[in-house]
């Protein structure tokens, strides 16, 4: 059950990255202004950004099965309608409702809590968490890779077919779990509201979190300029090969759960924290442009990964352990809010490197980490 959830989260969760290499190329086919082809990307993070806050907490309310299914019926509509349009309304509409769809895999997650006993569930987390990041990583290469081989519109139906497989998979195989919130839809929404504000844990998870995932989207959103730039000036399929190089870091969700299980927390949180400031400073061990220089960003990129991966699983272990009927609700409101920090990264990368290059991008990164860093150490330890 662990490895198809697993699979289950990394297969959904790559549907909101495999537009981002493809958007120039989208916008080309169906008459997109260049300006515009950002769109493609945005939309689909506001989806996701609006049903993290509006449709995971029904996880609390709603048989999470059915749930589920739904929302990945919608993502294979979606997905349909993307891979043949022909004008960019229907496309662009549908990028908004590819990204609420995809908040599947925040029903999951809480739902692999649910079947997983309190000693394991670390552990347990930690592997569902490495299909998930590995997702998100993988995602971004085997877009290149199949545009490269066919077209972009054969992404959007082999995903779609796999989303709709998957269905039929999880249909089959998932246990029914109706949760006993007893709480109408706007009462609880409206309960999240109280939630963050008494429950200094989430709030505290959560910005850790914003912090390194903030650091993750800038150094995604900039390497692949840094690479393609004249220092590197390697190619989209040389790109896609440093992005695969990235995904060694995901083994870090399992060895954070496990760690998390033996009441390492704090230790584990340290580590993962200090990775991801480290990795920025890797990058600049040797002389721009050398092939030492492109290895030490090979290892930077798999610290970073390993770093946020682990302290994603720290995170959602510590509240997920406040009370099973509140998990929907918690898991939105944590995942919103680092969503959040992710997407400030992204905008201070575009930004950065046009202003200052890779030297400012990495600072700044490197202050993403620091300040949750700083922030942890305000926390006090329980004895």
């Amino acid at each position: 059950m662990t490895l198809l959830l697993a699979t289950a989260c990394g297969l959904i969760v790559a549907n909101l990255y495999y537009a981002q290499p493809l958007a120039g190329p989208i916008a080309a086919a169906l008459g997109m202004p260049t300006q515009l082809a950002g769109l493609i990307v945005t939309l689909t993070q506001i989806g996701y950004g609006a049903g993290l806050l509006l449709i995971v907490p029904l996880g609390d309310l709603f048989e999470n099965r059915r749930l589920v299914l739904a929302l990945l019926a919608v993502e294979v509509l979606a997905l349909l309608t993307q891979a043949f349009a022909t004008h960019p309304a229907p496309f662009l509409t549908t990028a908004v409702f590819i990204g609420a769809g995809a908040v599947a895999v925040q029903v999951l997650v809480p739902y692999a809590a649910h079947l997983t006993a309190e000693a394991g569930r670390g552990k347990a987390l930690g592997n569902v968490m490495s299909g998930l990041m590995l997702g998100i990583m993988l995602a971004r290469p085997v877009a290149s890779f199949v545009a490269d081989r066919w077209s972009w519109n054969a992404m959007f139906l082999i995903s779609a077919a796999l989303t709709a497989a998957l269905a039929v998979v999880l249909r089959l195989a998932l246990p029914v779990r109706k949760p006993n919130a007893g709480l109408h839809y706007t009462d609880m929404l409206r309960s999240m509201v109280t939630i963050v504000r008494t429950t200094p844990v989430l709030r505290r998870r959560a910005l850790y979190q914003a912090g390194l995932f903030a650091a993750f989207s800038l150094f995604w959103t900039a390497v692949p300029l840094y690479l393609a730039g004249p220092t590197f000036g390697l190619s989209q399929t040389g790109i896609a090969w440093f992005a695969l190089a990235g995904v060694a870091g995901a083994v870090a969700a399992p060895i954070g759960g496990a760690m998390a299980d033996r009441g390492l927390s704090r230790r584990a949180s340290w580590l993962a924290m200090g990775a991801v400031a480290v990795a920025f400073g890797i990058t600049h061990l040797a002389s721009a442009g050398s092939t030492v220089s492109l290895g030490l960003l090979v290892v930077a990129a798999i610290v970073l990964d390993f770093g946020v991966s682990a302290n994603l699983v720290l995170g959602q272990r510590a509240i997920f352990a406040l009370g099973a009927e509140l998990r929907g609700r918690l898991n939105g409101l944590f995942m919103a809010t680092f969503f959040a920090g992710g997407a400030i990264g992204s905008a201070v990368s575009t930004w950065s490197y046009a202003h200052g290059g890779w030297l400012w991008t990495s600072l700044i990164g490197a202050c993403f980490p620091l300040a949750a860093m700083t922030l942890f150490a305000t926390e006090k330890q329980k004895r």
